[in-house]
């Protein structure tokens, strides 16, 4: 078996099912499919099983899955050969493991759509003033020639102060690469710090922990009076205001 960097040998499947696909797997091997096109034109989707060490050994360790790929499909009357990218895969939730894989043909003289991650560097000037940086999207789909996928896109955040944003538009691409993610979107902030909650009670007063009343009103039913307060003053504080509803009646004079 193949294990070389950029080169991928692979085997035609004629069964699927997820039965086919148990058994591949106690041989190390997963379901996989094959479509694209190559310089001859397009290429009809074929079933492939697919040796998973083989693929990783076949991935640049930098470019990842952007990795072109000089593909051998056999199980044919004749070996096929192929460039291509891995498109997707899938991965068992519970075990990690890859569970299938996508193949995209390509022609490397044609352009293709590719997934690029940022790596964003600096410190944000706003961090000094308690800033928060947010990052937004981690990833920026390009178009361009295989062989021109860049590794990473780099961001420097330095300049950013607080309320500040860096856009999809003002990352720099290299020559022949182009932006398919929307260029008005944001890619990284630098955020306001979070302010201080303030609980809010049914009345709509807001409620300070260890918040002293102002002069004149009501201590909180069941607070202890402060410190030096005479009893008298306590009682009178407590007492409703004239007028105020359920307010008691005063008591009749006494006829003499």
């Amino acid at each position: 078996m193949n294990m070389e960097v950029g080169k991928l040998t692979v085997t035609l499947r004629n069964t699927s099912g997820k039965g086919n696909a148990t058994k591949l797997r106690q041989k190390g091997l997963v379901p996989g499919i094959c479509y694209g096109a190559s310089p001859d034109g397009k290429i009809e989707p074929v079933l492939i099983s697919v040796n998973v060490k083989a693929l990783r050994a076949a991935l640049d360790p930098v470019r990842k899955a952007n990795t072109v790929l000089d593909l051998t499909i056999e199980g044919g009357a004749k070996a096929q050969k192929l460039h291509a990218l891995v498109k997707d895969y899938q991965i068992d939730t519970l075990r990690r493991d890859i569970t299938h894989v996508d193949l995209l043909a390509i022609d490397p003289d044609k352009e293709v759509v590719a997934e690029v991650p940022l790596d964003f560097v600096g410190k944000p000037a706003g961090i000094i003033d308690g800033g928060q940086l947010r990052i937004v999207m981690r990833d920026l789909t390009v178009r361009s020639k295989p062989n021109d996928i860049p590794v990473k896109l780099t961001v420097d955040v330095s300049p950013l102060g607080i309320g500040d944003v860096i856009h999809v538009s003002a990352i720099t691409l290299p020559p022949g690469v182009i932006s398919i993610t929307n260029r008005d979107l944001a890619v990284v902030t630098c955020a306001k710090p979070e302010e201080e909650k303030v609980e809010v009670p049914v009345d709509g007063a807001p409620v300070v922990a260890g918040a002293v009343p102002a002069a004149g009103a009501a201590p909180a039913a069941g607070a202890a009076p402060a410190a030096g307060a005479k009893a008298g003053d306590a009682k009178a504080a407590a007492a409703p205001a004239a007028g105020a509803k359920g307010a008691a009646a005063p008591a009749p004079a006494k006829k003499k």
